[in-house]
């Protein structure tokens, strides 16, 4: 979606646009159809953007699209347009990342290309761009890596040993390093608001995902199971038992929640990629209800933690699926989540380190291989386990004193290397693993 509306927004101005066509390649191609590529490129070519489309309104913008054969371009201009015809998935690989679109517009003036690589976590590149991306993250509009700013970031780091060091230097935590860094671009109040917005946007999916019902789109029948969940636990909570282990429940309905509506085509927030969008919210929403003095500095401590820890493993290894398997997706989620977690809850950041470490360190290897191409299964259930596992590696780092033998940048450059030998039918193609072992003869 931003890749097309970047596109159309580049378009010549007052120059008529006569057709545009698209093509998708590599993963985009392989699992586009489940994981709703075709439907975000054409709401994108709209000038529909993530955060502003109406969810609910989505399938009557497409529908329109397919029967009239023409798209409503931003700025009064219209092109042709049949998604059955112009909307194209190649299975060929682009040398720069798997994740790669081209769109083409005939012009008046001589048809005009782009081509751009969606290389994870929302940030979109194009031939010319920089893959890099420095700790402030990327434009929220365009998702294009922010350009160099003329006051560069007081405490620089691209390792976690280099994180450690500078804030062992300046006297100051994690998150507050990082709000520091942050400084550079947005004030304090910009800081705060922005974190609030996420975190209302994150509250906002869980509760359309505990209220819509019925089976998630796509051909599996997958039914969703978090508004039954829901139900129950609420069912349960008057009865005077002590069920030791009932916050885990309500932290698989939270994660559930989240990745139904991703799978639904809802709107999850990008943290660090949507096929892993529930565990942070999942993680979140357990300090919000379960920790005693949970607070809103709670929350943006967390919030600023995991961004330092998932910039860390963005630089130096990934967080495409596409690019190291679910490893990158999940696995990075995990060790943002403990990051969070940890620091939230009052832990040194030698203890925050290590709960990074132990969270992307127990997820090494782990492929990306929806049935189907649809981020339903093995997607959905994977945030829920992870959003416990990011918990439990919180708990474990807090039990100790922060040493301990690999480090968070040894896991990361392990879990680069491990991508780069894995098959790439375990990297979000649905050529190997459950998705053909697990179809249905």
């Amino acid at each position: 979606m931003i890749a097309a509306g970047r596109f159309v927004a580049g378009l010549p101005r007052g120059v008529e646009i006569r057709a545009l066509r698209v093509e998708l390649f590599g993963s985009l191609a392989l699992t586009g159809k489940g994981h709703g590529t075709d439907v975000a490129v054409i709401l994108g070519l709209l000038g529909e953007t993530p955060d502003g489309v109406d969810p609910d309104a989505v399938p009557v913008l497409v529908a329109n699209v397919a029967a009239r054969r023409r798209l409503a371009l931003p700025g009064g201009r219209s092109a042709a347009f049949d998604p059955a015809t112009d909307l194209r998935f190649t299975r060929a690989l682009l040398p720069r990342h798997p994740n790669a679109v081209r769109f083409t517009a005939e012009t008046a003036a001589g048809p005009v290309a782009q081509t751009y690589y969606s290389v994870g976590g929302g940030f979109v590149i194009t031939e010319t761009e920089e893959a890099a991306v420095d700790p402030a993250g990327a434009d929220v509009g365009t998702g294009a890596p922010l350009a160099t700013s003329a006051d560069p970031a007081p405490h620089p780091f691209a390792t976690s040993r280099a994180l450690l060091e500078r804030a062992a230097e300046a006297g100051l935590t994690i998150a507050a390093l990082q709000r520091a860094n942050e400084r550079t671009r947005r004030t304090d109040a910009e800081i705060s608001q922005g974190i609030a917005r996420i975190w209302e946007a994150m509250q906002a999916c869980i509760a359309r995902g505990l209220r819509e019902g019925g089976e998630l789109p796509g051909g599996l029948r997958v039914r969703r199971r978090a508004p039954a969940l829901h139900a129950r636990l609420q069912a349960g909570a008057p009865r005077n038992t002590l069920d030791v282990l009932q916050g885990m429940d309500w932290v698989n309905l939270f994660a559930l929640a989240v990745n139904e509506e991703n799978a639904a085509g809802g709107r999850v927030v990008t943290a660090p990629t949507n096929g892993a969008a529930g565990i942070i919210p999942a993680v979140l929403m357990y300090y919000q209800r379960f920790v005693t003095g949970a607070s809103v500095e709670g929350i943006e401590t967390f919030f600023l933690t995991a961004a330092a820890i998932g910039s860390l493993i963005k630089r130096n290894a990934s967080i495409s699926g596409a690019e190291v398997g679910c490893q990158g997706e999940v696995g990075s989620a995990c060790a943002m989540a403990a990051a969070g977690l940890a620091a939230a809850l009052g832990g040194s950041n030698a203890q925050v380190e290590n709960a990074a470490e132990i969270g992307l360190e127990h997820n090494l290897g782990l492929t990306c291989d929806p049935i189907g191409g649809l981020v339903q299964i093995p997607c959905i259930e994977r945030n829920a386990l992870a959003s416990v596992k990011a918990i439990n590696a919180a708990r474990l780092a807090l039990h100790g004193d922060g040493t301990h033998f690999v480090s968070l940048d040894q896991v990361i450059r392990t879990m680069r290397d491990t991508g780069r030998d894995m098959l790439s039918k375990y990297k979000e193609t649905s050529e190997g693993g459950l998705a053909v072992n697990a179809i249905e003869c």
